[in-house]
């Protein structure tokens, strides 16, 4: 059976730190999907990675002690331990600092030019480095990224622009024509109302205040923006080739049927990567679907809230498919699901080692002891009996119509039903019963082969979601018919045969005293990480000592200080403080906002020009509700301030020493 090509993505991972679980998810996710496609006859292409280029990935580096490179092999190298381990099926795992991948960029930005998309400019506007990304004042949310919500900062450089606003009308009418294209709805409707009908601005496409990127070959002081690289990975490591010449696998595979990616990253995906595959003259995927997040409690994670939970601790705590279960089951198709230690236990404990662990349990036990393990012809049936099996063969057709949604945790509740009913049927026919009364042996053998048919066809459906215990299942009741065609029939069993040993699936926990142990083991890597993060205790010599009484410092605490030469190109009055002046300083490339208590010295005016000095790594702070990225140097004697400027006319960005 081939129903025909399926090609699925991930987004690829961001390089700058271990994946949480939260990330974890959507590759356990994609994974559930491509291995059902698998099942469900689809000849699968399954693509995930890394992204590794951009600004935030230098500065980490930088903060590391390491090069670029160095820095993304070493986190390149955990994610895709952490993928392995969650026992994902991807055929490729890419990684953007391939030469061929970075080739295929510089080729694809040249094609871009060439054709008049990509031209050359200014931009000036609010940048948020976390995300890599450029917003105007209006797209802010209460003066932050609109999408991680983190602060941003005044930047004006040279820049490449991509023509976003030529195709926007296209991009419209492709969305109204494929309604399936944005998925879930809400999230087209956000796409749509945001920032589609306001009006698309042309798309910054090339950085010059860091290096860290890919080059623009007629341009060397120019790096891809990274989001033209990243996205691109879709079609470059597919074999897409920018003269035309596009391999086998490309041919096959493109478009792609699903990207799937985390609904903070859904503007790149459904906006800027339509538009770049429109100018490429190259099909648009079939959809892009938003899955939502895994919070911990009631917050998103994120290491400043401390409240980060890793997928390697998780499994090391309840095993794999545990966890698996968890994520899939728990993530509601549209909204945000919720991760405690305490919900985990309760699914374990419910639905796997009971709802499902239990009726596999007993059933192989109970084979072994009435009929030495044996499976029996179905030769006596009752009314009874009709319900379940009815149920068992419907339940492929239930679960491939949630899958075909997308529906993973409606498809995982499809199956559990027939475990429900399963377990009912134990009830109804007291097997245990049965087996006192040598009469009753091959009603009891009837009994025994529908639950363990019932097993079977459950198991198969489970592979993609707990492909281990989906194995452990079949290998217990000693069955290889795990293909779909035997789903549509109740004979998969063979008469004859024997079962295997009966072995624990999932054990029942101890609530108080898993909780218990994990406090534990999460105070005691708290208590790691806080040592490791002092200092070092050194002797300070006797001279040194002197010199902190006498309030003076070393040549070490003096290089600390980044100190640099800035041009005033823009000041105004703070609107809600008298003395306060908000300036914007030209340093080189970068553009920086600082605002300063000047404003009873010195008009915004006559500072128009002005070369001055400034702290450039001082922490940003918020006066009044303004962003302020550094603090300029002042000399006061009695009532008269004056701003620290330079003898000579040194360029702006320059570094005094």
């Amino acid at each position: 059976m081939n129903k025909g090509k399926y090609y699925l993505t991930t987004a690829i991972a961001y390089t700058s730190g271990k994946p949480h679980i939260g990330n974890t998810y959507e590759i356990v996710l994609a994974d559930s999907i491509v291995r059902f496609k698998k099942l469900n006859g689809y000849e699968v292409y399954f693509q995930t990675g890394t992204d590794e280029h951009g600004e935030k990935i230098q500065i980490k580096a930088e903060e590391a002690g390491k090069t670029p490179q160095q820095f993304v092999d070493e986190v390149a190298a955990e994610i895709k331990r952490i993928w392995d381990l969650m026992n994902t099926s991807y055929d490729r795992f890419v990684r953007t600092t391939d030469p061929e991948h970075v080739k295929k960029i510089q080729q694809i930005f040249k094609k871009l030019y060439d054709q008049g998309d990509i031209y050359k400019g200014y931009y000036e506007g609010w940048y948020c480095t976390p995300d890599e990304a450029f917003f105007t004042e209006s797209q802010l949310v209460d003066g932050k990224c609109p999408d991680c919500g983190r602060e941003v900062h005044m930047a004006r450089e040279e820049a490449y622009f991509f023509r976003m606003s030529k195709y926007a009308d296209r991009l419209m009418k492709h969305i109204e024509d494929h309604p399936e294209f944005i998925q879930p709805e809400a999230r087209k409707n956000e796409m749509v109302n945001n920032f589609i009908k306001p009006g698309l601005q042309d798309l910054c496409v090339s950085r010059t205040s860091f290096d860290w990127g890919i080059p623009v070959t007629f341009d060397e002081k120019h790096v891809v923006y990274v989001w033209i690289d990243a996205l691109s990975n879709y079609i470059t490591f597919m074999g897409y080739d920018p003269d035309g010449n596009h391999t086998e696998l490309y041919k096959k595979y493109w478009p792609a049927d699903v990207h799937l990616i985390g609904k903070d990253i859904l503007r790149f995906h459904t906006i800027y990567w339509p538009i770049l595959l429109m100018a490429l003259g190259e099909e648009l995927p079939k959809q892009v679907f938003g899955h939502p997040w895994l919070l911990v409690g009631e917050g998103k994670m994120s290491k400043s809230k401390g409240n980060v939970i890793y997928a390697d601790d998780l499994v090391d705590m309840f095993g794999v498919d545990a966890i698996r279960y968890f994520v899939l089951h728990e993530m509601p198709f549209a909204s945000d699901g919720t991760l405690t230690y305490e919900l985990i236990i309760e699914r374990v404990n419910s639905d796997l080692a009971n709802i499902l662990g239990n009726l596999v349990n007993r059933t192989v036990t109970m084979t072994n002891k009435y009929f030495d393990g044996e499976i029996m012809a179905p030769v006596e049936k009752e009314p009874v009996d009709d319900e379940l099996i009815r149920l068992a063969l419907d339940t492929h057709d239930r679960v491939e119509k949630k899958m075909d949604e997308l529906r993973v945790s409606d498809a995982i509740d499809e199956i559990f039903t027939l475990l429900r009913r399963s377990n009912k049927y134990v009830d109804e026919t007291q097997p245990w019963v049965l087996g006192k009364d040598e009469s009753k042996k091959a009603r009891l053998g009837t009994v025994l082969y529908n639950l363990l048919e019932s097993i079977r066809i459950a198991a198969v459906l489970l592979e993609p979601f707990l492909p281990e215990t989906a194995q452990n299942i079949l290998k217990q009741i000693n069955s290889d018919k795990k293909d779909w065609e035997s789903l549509s029939q109740f004979n998969g069993m063979v008469p004859g045969q024997k079962v295997g040993t009966p072995e624990i699936l999932f054990a029942r926990i101890d609530a108080a005293k898993k909780i218990e142990e994990i406090n534990k083991i999460n105070e005691a890597n708290l208590s790691a990480k806080q040592t490791e993060a002092e200092p070092k205790k050194e002797e300070v010599k006797e001279e040194q000592k002197e010199e902190a009484e006498d309030g003076l410092i070393s040549i070490d605490d003096f290089a600390k200080v980044d100190l640099r030469v800035a041009e005033i190109v823009k000041a105004e009055k703070h609107p809600d403080a008298d003395k306060l002046l908000i300036l914007q300083l030209k340093l080189g490339e970068e553009t920086r906002q600082v605002v300063s208590g000047i404003a009873k010295y010195y008009e915004p005016e006559e500072l128009i020009g002005k070369k001055i000095v400034m702290v450039y790594n001082l922490k940003p702070v918020k006066l009044r509700g303004v962003d302020s990225n550094g603090m300029i140097l002042a000399a006061s004697k009695g009532k008269k301030l004056t701003l620290i400027s330079t003898l000579e006319d040194i360029a702006d960005g320059a570094k005094l020493s």
